[in-house]
């Protein structure tokens, strides 16, 4: 269907534009939003009555606040290889971002940023690590499209986001359209239960503690970068 592979080709073409603009993440983030409302208003106004539904529910409200300690973990990398909140917070404050997927382009320019910062990340201090609820192969996608150097792992079936009390049932309307755009959340997530996680940052000091956390339902808005930085800064 020709039309359907102009617009693809359009909003690849967006994509690349919003994700390499000379902006703050969350301008980008925005900017690629619009665009995408532009070209597919139904979709749009779908993700608005998602996020509504969301904030009336009070989703992410009850996950752990700065100060609490955060609740550990041990989950695989991209390679298979185990990591653990223990291990990470022994050699600095660690920002643990949480992502939808490989496939959403909002959690592509996230970690397209972070991968960017890193090594400012790393000059202060402090470490990044992502986790997702895809499977090792996709993770690994997600990690080499960014050229990340920080681990990204797999939470299987949203394990610790549940823990978190970060995860939702993304509903039947939106599971019907994210999957008539050809998106296999069964084939990513290993189950076909259609759960996500809210985006989210907790910045974790030395001691295990919160210091500082970004969690908000609408999943285009993320932690700023320099946000990020500042929380490193002062959890050393």
């Amino acid at each position: 269907m020709p039309e359907m592979s102009s617009s693809a080709a359009i909003m690849r073409d967006l994509f690349a534009q919003c994700r390499d603009m000379d902006a703050s993440l969350n301008e980008r983030l925005q900017s690629f939003s619009t665009a995408a409302r532009k070209y597919n208003p139904a979709f749009g106004d779908a993700v608005e009555r998602l996020i509504e539904r969301l904030r009336q529910s009070g989703a992410g409200e009850a996950a752990p606040k700065v100060g609490d300690e955060m609740p550990p973990f041990v989950l695989p990398d991209e390679d298979g290889h185990i990591v653990s909140l223990d291990a990470l917070i022994a050699k600095g404050p660690v920002a643990i971002t949480f992502h939808r997927g490989h496939w959403c382009p909002y959690c592509r320019i996230n970690i397209n940023a972070l991968a960017r910062a890193q090594r400012q990340i790393q000059r202060e201090g402090g470490q990044i690590v992502a986790v997702m609820p895809d499977r090792q192969q996709f993770a690994a996608e997600f990690k080499s499209e960014a050229q990340a150097e920080f681990p990204i792992l797999t939470d299987l079936d949203n394990g610790y986001a549940l823990s978190l009390n970060l995860v939702f049932w993304v509903g039947a309307e939106m599971e019907k359209m994210i999957a008539a755009t050809g998106r296999d959340m069964p084939a990513y997530h290993g189950n076909d239960a259609w759960m996500f996680p809210i985006p989210a940052t907790f910045v974790v000091g030395t001691d295990g503690a919160i210091t500082a956390r970004f969690v908000d339902p609408d999943y285009r808005k993320r932690m700023e970068i320099e946000d990020l930085l500042g929380a490193i800064r002062e959890s050393r």
